[in-house]
This record gives C-alpha cells, structure tokens and sequence, in this order.
C-alpha cells in the first residue's frame, strides 16, 4: 500500500543530500515469531537535520505502517516533522498523520512556521479531521494544521499520497528558509523541547502496542526506547 510513499520519501531525502546511516541488525529488521510480519527502519543523515528515521511495517493484509520522524539540528527551532500512516486491509481501513510539530504553541512561533502547512490543509479539507485524534493530546505536539484523516482505499489512493507529496515539499523548504535566519529560541532549550517530544511520545505512541503484538514486548520496548525515542530522559545506547 505505502510503497508509492516510501519511494518519493527516501527520493526527497537523498535530492536533500541524505546518506544512509548504521542501524543494528536487531532494529534494522525484525521477522514476527510467527515469520508472516517483517519491520523495518533506516536513519539517514540528512542536511540541516541531526536525525531522521523512516519505519515500515509489513503484515499482509492485516496491516501495513509507514512512520517516520525528522529533527532539526538544535539551532534551528523550526517543528518536528511527524509521518504515520497506517492501512488496515482486511478492514479497508486507512489512519494517517501528517504533521508539522510544534515545539512551542504561541501564536509568534506558529505565525513563524506554518503558513505553508495552514495552505496546504486548506487544500485538503478531507485530511482535516483532528478532531477524532483520541490517542493524542492535540493541543501539545501536534499543529492546528495537522492532516488526519480516517478513511478507506478512496483517501489512501487519492488525496493523500498528493497531500504527502506536497507536504515533505513545504517541510524541506521550510527547513532552508529557517536556516537562513537567526532562531527566535536558543540551542540549549530546543534540546530540551526535542527531549521532551520523545519523553511525551514514548508514553503515548499507539504504534507500540501494535509492534508488541506482533513482535514481542520486549522487542518492542527496546526499539521504543532506543530507536523510535532515543532522546527521552533514560535512553540507552544503541547495540
């Protein structure tokens, strides 16, 4: 389903300037105990970002997930990107996140950033739906331009993969315009703010019940900890 997706996102990185990076083998892929469920990660070191990490889970029919995350370096105090889609097709079902977000949630800082993703939800009323968000507080991490949407085939097919497409666009744009001009927040607390994005999904992320179920708990909270939000307040080193 997300192939399509994956493609002109691993495209969009590497025209950035993105290289592939590391990762362990025991996060790198992973096969489900019972062999029909295969996850896999990839980091890339991309330009003007200190990490951006891409996850695809592949479990047949039953579900197929596509998430990926992009932080800035610390001296640009621009959003964190935030990527999930995932399908449902046995249920022909379709859940995606697409957002921008915010480090802080003052009017200045979001009149600063988000004029290009405020345009661009308003091109796509069908991905304006946050209200059914019932994981997530809303009002904390995510933008008042976040496209979600819970949909079917139609949406998957259709206005979304334009929707994505147009939105990594105005995210690398905006990450050149931002580098170009001083920070309004200091390096020091936008790690800070970033510390406490991963502290903040690390206890909410909806995906981590889905990987215990069909990888293990154990797997799924060192990849969680390590991989996913190495960043939160007792990360451990990747072995």
């Amino acid at each position: 389903m997300f192939d399509p997706f994956l493609e002109y996102l691993n495209k969009s990185i590497q025209a950035k300037g993105g290289t592939s990076l590391f990762v362990p083998k025991y996060f790198s892929n992973c096969l489900s105990k019972k062999g029909n469920s295969q996850i896999q990660s990839w980091l890339w070191d991309v330009p003007g970002f200190r990490r951006w990490r891409v996850t695809r889970l592949d479990a047949g029919n039953k579900l197929q997930v596509l998430n990926s995350v992009a932080y800035p370096q610390y001296n640009n105090d621009m959003p964190i990107m935030g990527i999930d889609l995932l399908w449902f097709e046995s249920q022909g079902k379709l859940v995606s996140v697409l957002d921008f977000q915010p480090l802080k949630q003052d009017k200045i800082y979001l009149e600063r950033h988000f004029l290009g993703l405020r345009k661009l939800r308003e091109s796509f009323p069908e991905l304006a739906n946050q209200e059914h968000m019932n994981s997530f507080d809303p009002n904390q991490y995510f933008s008042p331009w976040v496209l979600f949407c819970k949909g079917g085939i139609e949406e998957a097919q259709g206005p979304l993969l334009l929707a994505f497409k147009d939105f990594l666009k105005i995210y690398l744009a905006l990450q050149l315009s931002s580098s170009e001009s001083p920070s309004d927040i200091e390096p020091e607390e936008v790690k800070l703010l970033h510390d406490s994005y991963d502290n903040y999904s690390l206890e909410r992320d909806p995906a981590h019940g889905l990987f215990s179920a069909y990888f293990g708990q154990e797997w799924s909270d060192r990849f969680a900890r390590e991989f996913l939000f190495p960043s939160h307040a007792s990360s451990n080193t990747l072995d």
